[in-house]
């Protein structure tokens, strides 16, 4: 015979056990250089910096007038 639960556990004490499983939403901080939000302690999507000095190079849209 297979092992049976020995009570049942209510819908509270189940929360109460989940509850560090919740969606949490992202830091943003706004950047020192270009002042646009990002994400703390990674650089920058919008200008590439990060602690002061450019990091990743970021591409330009080609203007055709």
């Amino acid at each position: 015979m297979a092992g049976q639960p020995k009570k049942r556990t209510p819908h509270a004490a189940q929360g109460e056990r989940r509850s560090h499983l919740r969606l949490m939403e992202k830091t943003l901080v706004p950047c020192p250089q270009c002042k646009s939000p990002k994400p703390t302690h990674q650089a920058c999507p919008h200008c590439g910096t990060f602690r002061g000095r450019q990091v990743i190079k970021i591409k330009t849209k080609k203007r055709t007038a």
